[in-house]
């Protein structure tokens, strides 16, 4: 029994466009934005998703809502799956954050424990998301059910999507930073094998899209 996961980044905001922090501040998707998440839809529509759950926030809602209309699916919401609180950081741009605290942010990608001033690190993120995994894969039973490989879709943040696919492959804490950046409307692909609401994971694709962008570089 193998069920598929794929885990979708949001189309491009103007705070991406400019290097700016967004955590769970609510903005909305840029026009790039808006077509990347229409050219992500037709893509992932070919996979005949079973489920579409989203982030609340716009960009990532706005997102989902495009790939469940291409598939016919409708999009159900869950607060878990925001962006990590970036604290005292959101709405900063990198370079005003490197000015105020310098050697913060880099220290911060580096450590899975370390959390901006009144933030939240990627272990938190992890322990408020993977919760919402177990529950799906206990409760959606149509899910790689008879060897049937349509996948279910969460679509959500960068950060966010690191921290789950980290701890779902239980990679050690120290290691979590080996998973690189997301590219705006890319995804990840992982493969849950055996049944019940703890199986084994594997990681099928990392940042899959046409061409990785500037921002991930």
């Amino acid at each position: 029994m193998i069920r598929r996961l794929i885990l979708l980044r949001h189309g491009q905001t103007e705070y991406n466009a400019t290097d700016r922090m967004q955590g769970q501040l609510d903005t909305d998707l840029s026009e790039l934005g808006r077509t990347q998440a229409k050219t992500a839809a037709a893509e992932l529509a070919t996979r005949e998703p079973i489920r579409i759950v989203s982030s609340d926030l716009r960009r990532a809602l706005d997102t989902a809502v495009a790939l469940g209309d291409a598939a016919g699916v409708s999009v159900t919401q869950d607060e878990r799956l925001r962006e990590t609180h970036l604290g005292e950081w959101q709405g900063l741009t990198h370079t005003e954050v490197d000015d105020i605290a310098p050697g913060a942010r880099p220290a911060w990608r580096a450590d899975a424990t370390v959390a901006p001033p009144g933030g939240e690190s990627r272990i938190d993120v992890a322990r408020r998301s993977v919760p919402l995994v177990r529950e799906l894969l206990r409760g959606v039973d149509e899910w790689g059910a008879a060897g049937d490989q349509r996948p279910l879709v969460l679509v959500a943040h960068g950060g966010l999507i690191a921290a789950l696919t980290a701890a779902l492959l239980d990679l050690p804490t120290d290691r979590w930073p080996v998973l690189g950046g997301l590219a705006n409307t890319s995804w990840v692909q992982l493969g849950a094998h055996g049944a019940g609401a703890q199986p084994s994971w594997r990681l099928d694709v990392w940042n899959a899209s046409a061409r990785v962008a500037s921002d991930v570089l």
